[in-house]
């Protein structure tokens, strides 16, 4: 229902009424099917990398704090690296497809590291240099295929997309270790073969797309690195910068969600995989009308609403309260916070950057929030380690309000740039 009968947006006829109200460019579902296959692959290591290195290698809390924000954050400068390199040659869809290649690769690294704490976190680190390259040219992409009053609307059904595969990764990694016993190589492998299928999906299907004020490029001098720096002289810019790496310090990743959920409910460590589909069920249901309703209300409200579901869910994490009420409560929640601010805030940040360096600012953007990100997670490992895992959630509770408050003034300006939906 969501696939264009076109593969750009055009502008409708005189006289005859839109017909944009449910479409999306078919480059966004080339891409969504690309993510989609992608997070199938990922979403199988991630399933089982907690249980892995806490459960298998006997990791402290602390260890895989550090280890859990390596795999977010530690490649995270060499996105803005890969987002200017895709605006001074013009050439996105390569540079993300090296970032897909990358992180393929990767899965056959797990197989070869063995055991050696030092040599998982180099492999988690390439995977991660992996996502970082190829997360701002894709979304750059998405922001280049669709109007600007749709941006809400595209993003949340290519981050729809995406949840499917999120879905289904750790299903497809449950069946495989049901299948030949306790093996995570059996895991790995079948990851890097769902991978690679994705980067052939990439190369035949996702097209280039040129800024529209230029759209073979000719005449107009290549992106320079002073211009690029420039962006962080841009008021708007940077608030969204700021913005976006105080909403990573109020994230401790979900691995750490994952284990205080099973250490609450006592789970079997068979099912511990299943948790991430509740959140990635929730993720897919939410994602595409979150997205809609940030075109009509505003974007700021959806993201500050979605971090306010964050906060609930620590909440819940700290309460003695057990079953599978509580479980699914905590799972939808968790996967609200997903759905109303991983697109959406990407979606905020669009219009305000200029066309000719959107791929370098959304990279700013992503890697403010993937360096704090990497300071949360170790920081909630310390917290957990010198206070226990109640009094760690609470805190991290706490910072969720105090994140709120500043970028609700930081983003309040930002958001009046964005275009409103155009009334029919």
């Amino acid at each position: 229902m969501y696939l264009s009968t076109v593969s750009r947006p055009t502008a409708d006829p005189p006289g005859r009424p839109g017909r944009r109200f449910a479409l999306v460019s078919g480059n966004v579902v080339a891409l969504g099917t690309v993510s989609l296959i992608t997070d199938v692959s990922a979403e199988m290591v991630t399933a089982v990398l907690p249980l892995y290195l806490v459960l298998g290698l006997h990791l402290s809390p602390l260890a895989f704090g550090v280890l859990d924000g390596v795999h977010t954050g530690a490649t995270a400068v060499l996105r803005v690296v890969g987002g200017f390199a895709a605006d001074r040659f013009r050439r996105r869809k390569l540079i993300a497809g090296v970032g897909y290649t990358l992180s393929a690769v990767a899965k056959l690294g797990l197989l070869l590291a063995g055991r050696s704490v030092p040599a998982i976190g180099a492999v988690i680190a390439v995977d991660r240099l992996g996502k970082g390259v190829r997360s701002a040219p894709r979304d750059a992409l998405i922001t280049l295929s669709t109007p600007p009053e749709s941006l809400g609307r595209a993003f949340g059904v290519h981050r729809a997309m995406d949840s499917v595969g999120a879905f289904l990764g750790p299903l497809a990694a449950l069946a495989v270790l049901l299948a030949v016993g306790q093996s995570y190589d059996a895991v790995f492998v079948t990851s890097f073969c769902v991978a690679a299928l994705a980067v052939v999906v990439l190369v035949l299907f996702v097209r280039e797309r040129q800024p529209t004020a230029a759209p073979d490029g000719a005449g107009e001098p290549k992106v320079s690195v002073r211009e690029a720096l420039g962006l962080l002289r841009n008021r708007p810019a940077r608030r969204l910068v700021l913005a976006a790496a105080l909403l990573g310090l109020a994230t401790i990743g979900d691995g750490f969600v994952y284990l205080l959920l099973q250490r609450r409910e006592d789970l079997d460590l068979r099912w511990f995989p299943l948790l991430a589909v509740g959140t990635s069920l929730a993720y897919l249901l939410l994602a595409a009308p979150l997205g809609v309703l940030a075109d009509r209300i505003g974007r700021l409200p959806v993201v500050v609403g979605g971090y306010v579901a964050l906060g609930v869910t620590y909440l819940l994490l700290c309460r003695p309260v057990h079953g599978w009420p509580s479980l699914a409560l905590t799972l939808a929640l968790y996967g609200t916070f997903y759905a109303a601010t991983d697109g959406v805030l990407i979606a905020l940040a669009g219009p305000v950057l200029p066309e000719r360096l959107r791929t370098t600012g959304i990279a700013l953007v992503q890697t403010g929030q993937a360096l704090a990100y990497l300071v949360s997670s170790i920081l909630f490992g310390l917290a957990w380690q010198a206070w226990g895992p109640a009094s760690a959630v609470r805190a991290a509770a706490v910072a969720v309000v105090a994140v709120l408050v500043g970028t609700v003034l930081l983003l309040v300006p930002a958001s009046r740039l964005v275009p409103r939906r155009m009334s029919r």
